[in-house]
């Protein structure tokens, strides 16, 4: 079975949301539900956002859980894994205040000219998701705790009863979003550029 889908979904509060299986699909969502620590390290205190012209998964599942930032907050994130992914065109950016100077823009660009970044076992912890996806297979409403299609990783524990979703396949088009952390057993990046810019918005920032 496959299942097409266009939109975006932004977790604003820690909140178990059951939806009909169609709109789930089409938000590309789940349920922000209680669980352990997503990412293995305390996670920065800015987001940092992701835009791929393609995203070629196998192997894939999603479920919420919680990071923590630096001081101990807790921030509700949607993981979404992949046993292994190929990317075409990845661009990566953060902004940065610094005191007396104002905001930075770090952007890193990697995967284009046919040369695509390939990952391992990547979570990728989220909050903010738009994309065009094409799933194979997939399971809406599984528990989270039963899921077998994706990667495993003991610092990406789930609640076992909270609502997830899984799928042999995922195939994503025009991603923009936003995260607070990843995860790779390994990440390979040809074409590897790296950019600072003063200030941030269009044309300095992914999107």
């Amino acid at each position: 079975m496959e299942s097409q889908a266009r939109g975006g979904t932004r977790w604003k509060r820690f909140a178990v949301v059951m939806v009909p299986s169609v709109a789930a699909t089409a938000a590309i969502g789940v349920a922000v539900a209680q669980g352990a620590l997503a990412a293995s390290f305390s996670v920065s205190g800015q987001q940092f956002k992701v835009k791929v012209k393609e995203l070629d998964g196998r192997g894939f599942v999603q479920y919420g859980t919680l990071d923590t930032q630096h001081g101990g907050k807790k921030i509700p994130v949607a993981v979404s894994a992949f046993k292994s992914a190929k990317i075409e065109s990845l661009c990566q950016s953060v902004v940065v205040p610094v005191p007396l100077f104002g905001d930075v823009t770090l952007r890193l660009e990697a995967g284009g000219d046919g040369r695509k970044v390939v990952a391992k076992n990547l979570f990728i912890d989220l909050d903010q998701l738009k994309a065009d996806a094409v799933f194979g297979n997939i399971n809406i409403g599984v528990a989270a705790g039963d899921t077998s299609k994706g990667p495993t990783n003991d610092s990406n524990k789930k609640d076992p009863g909270s609502f997830g979703q899984e799928a042999d396949t995922a195939l994503l088009t025009d991603v923009e979003q936003t995260a607070w952390a990843t995860n790779a057993g390994t990440f390979k990046l040809p074409g590897l550029s790296m950019k600072i810019y003063k200030g941030s918005g269009k044309g300095k920032e992914c999107f």
